[in-house]
C-alpha cells in the first residue's frame, strides 16, 4: 500500500518558516511538521500549530549546530564557547561515542528538548533530529529508552534508495550512492532498533540528496513514482530568507520548496493518485 508523508523540517526556526508550514498544511500537501524547541521563533510554531489539529507535529531534536534547551553550563562538553552545538557532525559524533561525559550530557539534553516538547500541549507525532544526527547509535540508543517515558511512538528513518530516486530525477547518482554508503549501516541499525522496541518509522525518504532543491518539478517526479510502502518526503520550505545565524544556505531554494507543497499541478497529481498525505500518528493508529 502507498502510503506518504509529507514534512517540513525546522518548524521554529524562523517566521518564514512558520508561514510556509501553516499555509502548504492549510492549502497544499503538507501533513508534518518537525519542531525545533529550543528555535527562535518555536513558540510562533506552537500557537500556528494549535490551529491546525491535523497537522502532525514532532521533534526536531537539535544537538548539533543549533541552540541547546539547557544552559551551556550544565553540557560544557557539548556545547562550544559560543553556547551552541558544533557545526561538524562528524566531530560531535566521535565525541559522544568516545566521553562518558559526552554521553551523560546528551541524555540530559534530550530530556530536556522532550520535556519542552510536552509543555507545549502539542501531541507527539514523531522524533527526527537536525543533520538526521539521531542515526548516531547513542543517540538512538538513547530515543528508544526513554520512548515508553515520552510517548515516542514513531521516528525517521533518514533512508533513500538511492537508485531509484535517481531514475526520478536523472541526476545527482554519484552523491546519492555515497549518502547511501555512508550512511546504510547506521539507518539499517536504527532501524533494527525501532523494530525492536516496536517504535514506527518510514520505509524510505524522498529528497535526502535533494535538500534546498525540492522545487515543484521534483516534487512532481517523485510523486509519480510512489514506492508501495510509507515513504516520507521531506522539506525546507519558507516563504522568504531571512538573516542571522539561524538562516539556511542560501543556495536553499526555501520559497520554490514552499511553492511546491501548494503548487496547484502537484496538490492535483496526489488527488488523481488516490494518496492522501498522513502523519506519522496514522501509521501507529493503523496497528492500534
Amino acid at each position: 500500500m502507498k502510503r506518504l508523508i509529507v514534512t517540513a523540517d525546522d518548524f521554529g526556526l524562523a517566521t518564514p518558516v512558520n508561514e510556509a508550514v501553516e499555509e502548504a498544511h492549510r492549502r497544499g500537501i503538507l501533513s508534518a511538521a518537525s519542531l525545533m524547541v529550543t528555535a527562535p521563533a518555536a513558540a510562533d510554531a506552537v500557537d500556528r500549530a494549535k490551529r491546525l489539529p491535523q497537522l502532525g507535529v514532532g521533534l526536531h531534536l537539535v544537538l548539533v549546530d543549533g541552540r541547546p534547551a539547557l544552559p551551556p553550563n550544565q553540557i560544557p562538553d557539548l556545547v562550544g564557547p559560543d553556547g551552541r552545538f558544533p557545526t561538524d557532525v562528524s566531530r560531535a559524533g566521535f565525541n559522544i561515542f568516545c566521553r562518558p561525559r559526552a554521553r551523560a550530557q546528551l541524555e540530559h539534553e534530550i530530556r530536556a528538548q522532550l520535556e519542552l516538547f510536552r509543555a507545549s500541549g502539542l501531541p507527539l507525532d514523531h522524533v527526527n533530529s537536525h543533520h538526521h544526527f539521531h542515526i548516531h547509535p547513542t543517540i538512538a540508543a538513547t530515543l528508544v529508552r526513554l520512548a515508553p517515558e515520552y510517548g515516542i511512538r514513531a521516528i525517521r528513518v533518514p533512508h533513500e534508495w538511492p537508485i531509484d530516486s535517481w531514475r526520478t530525477t536523472g541526476d545527482r547518482l554519484f552523491q546519492r550512492m555515497f549518502a547511501r554508503i555512508g550512511q546504510g549501516p547506521w539507518t539499517a541499525s536504527l532501524r533494527r532498533r525501532l523494530e525492536r522496541a516496536g517504535i514506527q518509522c518510514n520505509d524510505c525518504i524522498l529528497g535526502l540528496s535533494d535538500t534546498g532543491n525540492m522545487r515543484a518539478e521534483r516534487v512532481a517526479k517523485y510523486l509519480a513514482r510512489l514506492p508501495d510502502c510509507v515513504s516520507e518526503l521531506y522539506v525546507h520550505a519558507a516563504t522568504g530568507p531571512w538573516n542571522g545565524p539561524e538562516a539556511w544556505p542560501r543556495n536553499y531554494a526555501c520559497r520554490g520548496e514552499f511553492e511546491a507543497l501548494i503548487d496547484d499541478r502537484v496538490v492535483a497529481m496526489l488527488k488523481r493518485s488516490g494518496v492522501r498525505p498522513i502523519s506519522f500518528a496514522a501509521l501507529t493508529q493503523a496497528l492500534a
